[in-house]
């Protein structure tokens, strides 16, 4: 085709396979931040390297964003002997120099299909190559599986095998090849494959394996049922993308062995461990597991569970829940804790991400806007991070519920952010979730927000979060019986983290107002004000729940937030309740409209100036 047809037409897309290089220069901004013009001056020099070694072996440069280079090559040969040359020539032009001045670059190569769109390379053959070029250390070369199969018998050259790896935004694992940029002669022997030269290296987030439980019923029939269960927690785990989780096949080697957990932890790769039992006793079956750090030995959790053996199936099923809900928790508060030990300039985006999360679930005005800076950061330093852009989103939409009256632009912010999340990550259930709880309240598409948070509980059925998010939709929908169902699931999923289990705690007293258990409702909501006595929205509701019934206690409710909240004026409960919202459910609109309307005769509310503290769980109605 001539090249003015196809230029022609600059939507029009083509499959074609190819071999995807990418090159991208390792710490660019810090070097930027350090020495600007001296690092432009440097990466002119080291492109004009690279650009003529890859017009050399017959390749195009397609995308380009300055300090990063994607080029596709015909060959699998080519792109392997092209990036082993560049990586040769740009260590000669970085010799003179000091290590923190050099300007070194990583690279992926990944043979697959891509999508081409005027000029431009696109597709998951294209992502694979950009994560493998992540994988590199600084001056070498990572290649796929598929590559090295290609190349292997062709170049004389070492390859260092890096195993599985799982990498982010692509769903099924990669096995990665490291390439000596030192290559051999070419008249040398054939390629080779050498052992790493340690274990695998931990990868850049949570990462465990699930061992095969130990049968000490002393019935090897009973064997079965302790696999299965193995199987179901590794299921479950492996729904949360930001957890690295061993395949059954590695885990079940170890099957029968007595195991050295540091030892397992070594030779897999992997963080923690979780290991148990399972003993038959009459018609019971009682399971133990504990979580262990693998790199020191430290328990981090056990417990023990029960059922009837007729029920075996459901037992297996509730157990593998209860496990995985009890420890995920736990793997994440470890990893902050690991985060916060290590010096601030190794904080990856991830690490920022961790610990914005640890300052978000702690529910304080000083802490949330903590959070929403590192995860600012976060994205900053990764820019397809959608689960930061997410996080981000979220402690935008809580302000409300400390204080923070927001602007018509915060909400917009929120909005957008979610939408690249969702562009970003459309099939992480995080995002899914927090997209859906602000679609819904935010942009008034309720229904839109209820789908998205039925496709990320189907994506992952045992993220306490997500059971969190879909009972309020539910309130809003007016629907307390699915609400009531979505928190208690919440609970039982994760009933040691206080966050989830007082957020759920609060929904169920929406959802028995809605039904009109206003006795449930009242019990739950002095359950949360017994842990939380300042919440200024448990009051309200206190107060809600009390107006016709008993009006003595809705007065000392009253009473309550005028000693709590003195500046508080009845037109911020339009604010606090969310009543603006044209999604909210009519029948809960009119409940809080009344409440609104009570309040604003009560203790001379009307003369009141200004809100200055926290207005709880303002935008969640």
């Amino acid at each position: 085709m001539p090249l003015g047809a196809r230029m022609s037409d600059p939507t029009k897309v083509s499959r074609r396979l190819v071999a995807v290089f990418a090159a991208d220069v390792e710490g660019y901004s810090r070097l930027m931040g350090a020495d600007e013009v001296g690092t432009l001056k440097g990466l002119t020099e080291r492109r004009a390297i690279l650009d003529k070694l890859i017009g050399d072996h017959g390749a195009r440069i397609a995308n380009t964003a300055g300090d990063s280079v994607l080029a596709e090559f015909g060959s699998a040969v080519d792109a392997v002997q092209c990036a082993v040359d560049a990586q040769t020539a740009l260590a000669n032009a970085n010799a003179s120099l000091s290590p923190d001045r050099r300007i070194s670059f990583r690279i992926g190569i990944h043979i697959g299909d891509v999508m081409v769109r005027a000029g431009d390379l696109f597709g998951d053959g294209v992502n694979i190559a950009a994560r493998l070029q992540t994988l590199a250390n600084p001056g070498a070369v990572c290649i796929s599986g598929a590559t090295y199969d290609q190349v292997r018998k062709v170049l004389p050259m070492s390859f260092v095998d890096l195993g599985v790896q799982q990498v982010k935004t692509i769903q099924e694992p990669i096995r990665a090849y490291q390439v000596d940029a030192q290559s051999e002669p070419r008249e040398a022997a054939p390629a080779r494959v050498v052992e790493a030269e340690g274990p695998p290296p931990l990868p850049d987030k949570p990462s465990i394996a699930v061992l095969p439980s130990q049968n000490m019923s002393g019935d090897p029939e009973q064997e079965y049922f302790a696999d299965g269960m193995v199987e179901e927690i590794i299921a479950a785990l492996s729904r949360f993308k930001y957890l690295f989780v061993i395949a059954r096949n590695s885990s079940f080697t170890y099957k029968g062995k007595a195991v050295d957990i540091k030892q397992v932890g070594r030779e897999l790769g992997v963080r923690y461990v979780l290991e148990g039992s399972v003993r038959k006793a009459g018609s019971r079956v009682r399971i133990t597991g504990q979580l262990i750090d693998a790199t020191t030995g430290a328990h981090l959790w056990a417990d023990k569970f029960e059922g009837a053996l007729q029920d075996v199936l459901d037992l297996q099923d509730n157990v593998a829940m209860s496990v995985v809900g009890a420890i995920y928790p736990r793997l994440r508060d470890a990893e902050v804790e690991l985060v916060k030990r290590r010096p601030p300039d190794s904080w990856a985006s991830y690490d920022f991400w961790l610990r914005g999360i640890s300052l978000f679930c702690q529910r304080a005005p000083e802490t949330l806007e903590q959070a929403l800076d590192l995860f600012r950061k976060a994205i900053e330093l990764d820019q397809e991070f959608g689960r930061a852009h997410a996080s981000a989103a979220a402690c935008i939409y809580f302000r409300p519920a400390f204080g923070r009256v927001v602007t018509s632009g915060e909400r917009s912010e929120a909005v957008q952010l979610v939408t690249r999340a969702l562009a970003l990550a459309g099939d992480d259930n995080y995002v899914l979730a927090w997209a859906g709880m602000i679609f819904a309240f935010w942009n008034d598409e309720l229904e839109r927000g209820s789908d998205l948070s039925d496709r990320a509980l189907a994506l992952n059925p045992n993220w306490s979060g997500g059971w969190n998010i879909r009972g309020w939709l539910s309130v809003a929908l007016g629907d307390g019986a699915r609400a009531l169902e979505a928190f208690d699931r919440a609970i039982r999923l994760n009933p040691a983290d206080d966050f989830e289990v007082l957020t759920a705690t609060t929904g169920k007293v929406s959802a028995f107002h809605l039904l009109g258990r206003n006795s449930d409702a009242l019990e739950m909501i002095n359950r949360v004000l017994a842990r939380r006595p300042n919440d200024l929205r448990g009051w309200f509701d206190k107060y809600a729940i009390c107006l016709n019934a008993d009006p003595a206690r809705a007065a000392d409710a009253a009473d309550h937030i005028r000693a709590l909240y003195p500046h508080l004026r009845s037109s911020h409960l339009r604010a606090l309740f969310n009543l603006a919202s044209r999604s909210i459910n009519p029948k809960r609109r009119a409940l809080l409209e009344s409440v609104r309307e009570h309040f604003h005769g009560l203790h001379n509310f009307l003369s009141m100036r200004r809100i200055e503290a926290s207005l709880r769980k303002a935008s969640a109605l």
